[in-house]
């Protein structure tokens, strides 16, 4: 089971869950005045560059010009990067043109709501033109996809985690307390905690006690059925 963590901005505390076991360590790529945690580039490609070894690097961005999202790249050198704008804002066309520009090594990872049975279709459109997909809740007043600290229907993220041949992350207010329940229902690749994560009050400061606790309730979830492409 894959773990991913957000939004990092103090090197430190990105180190220290590294090593507590996060997989994936999350961070917003880029200063444009809409979420909480946003980096510059430089300030990302240096929390990137200090992170250990077996870190995958995943850069957050809100960014609708596919220029832009390339000069990210260029600049912060993540492993992936998180398209967390409204899915229509980049949408599958931009998707594959950024597949063309971007490195092979650099993978795509599409946000997508999940709101009712259409999410499916929608999902299944951007599973071709996406190295991963991350299912999130979308909640009104916030921008792009996710950060709500709102669950959604995970037995519709199941059956697009059935339906699809690459990875899929579950996000959308996971909890140590409710984590292992999630991964028993929808089946994913892997799971992403942001809000829950944090100091409470704090929107930016990490809970390094929370992020022990969900990795370790996330760790103790029964293990998914063997998959080709999400083994």
């Amino acid at each position: 089971m894959i773990i991913q963590i957000y939004a990092f901005t103090n090197i430190e505390q990105a180190q220290a869950a590294a090593e507590l076991g996060v997989d994936h360590i999350g961070f917003v790529a880029g200063q444009y005045g809409i979420v909480h945690g946003e980096l510059s580039f430089d300030q990302a490609c240096h929390l990137a560059a200090s992170l250990p070894p077996q870190a995958t690097r995943v850069a957050l961005t809100m960014a609708t010009d596919v220029d832009e999202i390339v000069r990210m790249a260029d600049t912060v050198r993540p492993d992936i990067i998180h398209i967390s704008t409204d899915p229509d804002e980049v949408g599958p066309a931009a998707m594959e043109q950024l597949r063309k520009w971007l490195p092979d090594s650099v993978r795509l990872m599409k946000a997508l709501p999940v709101d009712d049975e259409s999410s499916i279709a929608v999902a299944q459109r951007f599973a071709r033109v996406s190295d991963l997909l991350l299912l999130d809740t979308k909640m009104r007043g916030l921008p792009g996809v996710g950060a709500s600290g709102r669950t959604h229907d995970w037995s519709i993220s199941r059956r697009i985690v059935e339906r699809l041949s690459i990875p899929v992350i579950l996000a959308g207010g996971l909890t140590p307390e409710n984590v292992a329940a999630a991964i028993d229902v929808a089946q994913p690749w892997g799971v992403d905690s942001n809000t829950s994560t944090n100091l409470p009050g704090d929107p930016v400061a990490k809970d390094l006690d929370r992020i022990r606790a969900f990795v370790a309730a996330a760790r103790s979830a029964l293990p998914m059925p063997a998959a080709g492409a999400r083994s």
